[in-house]
């Protein structure tokens, strides 16, 4: 790709804020918005690779920064959110992305598990978009998505804790939507299958620990193979993008059938 490649899109002309814009899902985000035209603001808590999408983006032409925040402290989001309108100006796209997990038997599972997950999976979601929705209904609308998952509907042995957090995620989309449908504003959830990231194989190796087989070959079955952070990235843009203007409140499945099965 040359040095002009980025710049006309889906989302030319918009700013994109991608939560968790740094590495896998999130990283391919936030290139792909900035390869259709997208002022990119990328926040995460990995600033080395949050610093390194920016050069890349900037590389080809695009528009890029990144803040510096973890998405789990209220505080932390509202500034990164201050800091993102004084640099840009205003919001049109939001991507709340960021996201872990936690693999073991629920009866080993404790409140610091919970209140942790709950935080960086649920609580980073609402306080993002509170801090953003303000800013999306004073420019007359915007898109707002939101990264669920199968296991907000395809419950997985060893992870309530993040099944939990996950179907939280998709209702919270889907109530955003409702409440804010009349004001312009769409919200929409995204809901990747097992995918080939860091993350992705963190959960697979951890769940092997404990018996559960969720190698590639034995998700063959269920999904025919790993999704790519990529694959998860357009379905993204497609959300936030002009071309979903009647998608609001949806949950997609990006998943090969993993939950129609």
């Amino acid at each position: 790709m040359g040095k002009s490649d980025f710049g006309a899109g889906k989302l030319a002309g918009k700013v994109a804020i991608v939560s968790g814009g740094a590495t896998g899902c999130g990283g391919a985000a936030s290139l792909l918005f900035a390869e259709h035209g997208a002022q990119v603001a990328v926040v995460d808590i990995n600033e080395t690779a949050g610093q390194h999408v920016v050069e890349e983006i900037r590389s080809h032409g695009g528009v890029a920064e990144f803040f510096k925040a973890d998405v789990a402290k209220t505080d932390a989001v509202e500034a990164a959110v201050s800091e993102i309108v004084k640099r840009f100006g205003t919001i049109h796209v939001l991507f709340n992305h960021a996201g872990s997990i936690i693999v073991k038997p629920f009866l080993d599972t404790t409140d610091d598990d919970y209140q942790w997950l709950m935080d960086v999976n649920v609580k980073s979601m609402f306080t993002m978009t509170r801090a953003v929705l303000p800013h999306m209904l004073k420019g007359g609308g915007g898109s707002i998505v939101c990264t669920a998952s199968i296991s907000s509907t395809a419950a997985t042995p060893l992870e309530v804790l993040y099944c939990t957090t996950k179907g939280a995620c998709a209702m919270f989309a889907r109530a955003i939507a409702v409440e804010y449908r009349q004001q312009g504003i769409r919200c929409n959830a995204v809901c990747p299958g097992f995918i080939n990231t860091p993350h992705g194989q963190r959960e697979i190796a951890a769940l092997a620990q404990y018996g559960f087989d969720a190698s590639e070959a034995a998700l063959a079955v269920q999904q025919g193979r790993l999704c790519t952070p990529e694959e998860v990235a357009r379905a993204a843009l497609f959300l936030a993008s002009d071309d979903a203007s009647f998608v609001n409140g949806a949950h997609l499945f990006v998943d090969n059938c993993f939950t129609a099965a």
